[in-house]
């Protein structure tokens, strides 16, 4: 089968404000370079997906991707069986350690519990039901606390991390957790918007957000897109340094089998939805 040569690649998942928003853009136009002066020159065109979590999903499904970052959640839930994991970023911020990485539990500073089971009865911000950092990553530290399938009072779907933020600032609700990469920069850019809160623990590591290409695209590309993706980093420092990233770690599927367990226990537990 001959290999397409024009292919289509997002960064998605942390563009909290326009400078990071340009800084991916700049990481994804870097790799594009690379990859069309090799010897087996191909296009790769940023594409920006917009709208909705539907939208993104059908993004992550498009044949002739070849670089994109999702969640580890739908990737365990069904994404597999349309993306090939290229790599899991290293990124240098709190709570990440190597290719893995956790969740702040965050509260109001000035009324919020100092612990996660003297959140009983309180409203928990969530971003997203496909997300593990935001959902999964919470609901599987609350499951052995819940009661009949219950542990909140209430929930509210914010729609993104920084939403969740606000939400719990503004009294909208009392707990989220927190993505520790999105909160390294929100720090660095908008510290603002952290000044109310206070952490009060963290929910257990598990891989980072894979970058991942289609299952379309041959191993032996998704590799040069790994490998075009190190090179960049190493020769661009100040945009490794400004996205908080040490490199990318070779990693596959099975990588991400933890973010599955940690769903099954959830599950078994009885506490099946975050409650």
């Amino acid at each position: 089968m001959t290999e397409r040569k024009h292919w289509v690649a997002a960064l998605p998942m942390y563009n909290l404000t326009p400078a990071l928003h340009t800084d991916w853009l700049a990481l994804i136009a870097h790799v594009a370079e690379l990859l069309a002066r090799q010897r087996d020159p191909l296009q790769l065109s940023i594409v920006e997906p917009v709208g909705t979590a539907e939208a993104l999903h059908d993004f992550w499904r498009r044949p002739d991707l070849l670089l994109s970052q999702t969640c580890g959640y739908p990737l365990v839930q069904g994404l597999r069986r349309h993306v090939r994991v290229i790599g899991t970023p290293r990124f240098n911020a709190p709570g990440c350690d190597g290719a893995s990485y956790t969740s702040a539990i965050v509260v109001r500073a000035n009324d919020g519990p100092a612990t996660l089971p003297a959140c009983r009865g309180l409203r928990a911000a969530y971003n997203d039901e496909g997300s593990h950092s935001g959902m999964n990553a919470l609901r599987y530290a609350v499951a052995p606390l819940a009661r009949d399938g219950r542990f909140f009072s209430g929930t509210v779907r914010t729609g993104s991390h920084l939403a969740s933020l606000d939400a719990v600032a503004n009294g909208a609700a009392d707990v989220a957790a927190i993505d520790c990469v999105t909160l390294a920069f929100a720090r660095d850019h908008l510290p603002d918007r952290l000044v109310a809160l206070r952490q009060i623990g963290r929910t257990e590591a598990a891989p980072g957000l894979p970058l991942v290409s289609s299952r379309h695209a041959a191993p032996a590309l998704s590799a040069r897109v790994g490998a075009a993706l190190a090179q960049v980093l190493s020769g661009e420092p100040a945009l490794a340094r400004r996205l908080r990233l040490r490199g990318i770690a070779r990693t596959g599927l099975a990588h991400y089998e933890p973010v599955a367990q940690m769903a099954r226990a959830a599950v078994a537990a009885g506490y099946a939805r975050l409650v």
